[in-house]
């Protein structure tokens, strides 16, 4: 496949780490539903896999002369995509640490490359946390396509273990058609195909 014919890669990040965490379902209908967008090729990148320590790199990420084998292998798995949809919850009117050190990782990698938050969380669906989120995604020189908020995410999980499965209300659904035009229409401006 030459590089007009391939696809743009969205990487889906899973935030939470916590064990039962209703981002691992939302991220998998998020995954299911952008490639059924056919716009795409799709990948999960899930944080609670990726482990990254504390950020302790001796060096400023700007310059990415990593020492740590896990940020050089982190960097290897953000540089490839495209563009990104973070599914992340709210913790105390913003968003989890986790996200905040996989971001602090990194600097070029997440650079002029189109972002939609889905966020989650109890009657104000994650909205503070988008909010604290949106002004690091924009020092990091990253684009926001478009937001899904999701109120009360975990009353529309049900299943157990890996076959949790997210049921969407019909406006989390257009939400994300939207969140998913936004990024389509970001890498088309951008240069790369993201236009159906």
């Amino acid at each position: 496949m030459t590089d007009e014919q391939r696809r743009p890669l969205l990487q889906i990040i899973v935030a939470s780490t916590r064990p039962g965490r209703v981002g691992e379902p939302l991220a998998r209908w998020f995954g299911d539903y952008a490639r059924a967008y056919e716009a795409f090729d799709v990948e999960v990148v899930d944080l609670a896999d990726v482990a990254l320590p504390m950020f302790a790199e001796p060096e400023h990420p700007r310059f990415a002369r990593y020492t740590l084998d896990s940020t050089k292998a982190f960097s290897a798995t953000i540089a490839r995509a495209d563009a990104f949809a973070i599914v992340f919850p709210e913790y105390n009117h913003s968003y989890n640490a986790a996200l905040k050190n996989a971001l602090d990782h990194l600097n070029q990698e997440w650079a002029r490359k189109p972002v939609a938050l889905i966020s989650y969380g109890g009657v104000a669906a994650g909205a503070r946390a988008a909010e604290a989120l949106i002004p690091v995604l924009v020092g990091l020189q990253m684009v926001v396509a478009g937001t899904v908020p999701i109120p009360f995410a975990g009353q529309r999980v049900s299943g157990e273990g890996d076959a949790r499965a997210f049921d969407p209300a019909p406006e989390t659904e257009a939400g994300a058609k939207a969140a998913l035009d936004g990024l389509a229409s970001w890498l088309e401006i951008l240069g790369l195909r993201g236009s159906r």
